[in-house]
């Protein structure tokens, strides 16, 4: 929290906005933290992603985990592109990010809980316990 304003989260891509002075004026009105990902916004593929990373998790005892290349592989199958999911796998923590936001998921490395906004490598996703 800066100056006395909540941090929020991109519509897009899930990551952490933080309050800048530049955006003083229109703080209540920011909902992207890019350009990119005002144009990119919340596709059906998105939203295809977030949904087979819920059926995932619910399919899998308490406490599993899964990793975004599962809910990438089941959205892109059925594509003539034997490597599709591939392209899907930015796009897949895209979504386990927002559901992070959403608090129906953590966002695990090495077995910890991390912030997904700052995660590089590896990652693996359980649903709140």
């Amino acid at each position: 929290m800066a100056d006395g304003r909540d941090d929020k989260t991109c519509a897009s891509c899930g990551r952490t906005i933080t309050w800048r002075k530049a955006w003083e004026r229109d703080w209540d009105r920011i909902r992207y933290c890019s350009a990119a990902c005002r144009r990119r916004r919340v596709r059906p593929a998105d939203l295809a992603l977030e949904d087979a990373i819920r059926d995932l998790l619910a399919a899998r005892r308490r406490g599993a985990t899964i990793c975004p290349s599962e809910a990438a592989r089941r959205v892109a199958d059925g594509d003539d592109e034997p490597d599709a999911w591939e392209a899907l796998m930015e796009p897949a923590r895209r979504a386990a990010r927002r559901l992070v936001a959403k608090g129906e998921l953590e966002v695990l490395q090495g077995g910890r809980v991390v912030d997904p906004s700052t995660a590089k490598g590896p990652i693996r996703l359980r649903s709140v316990p």
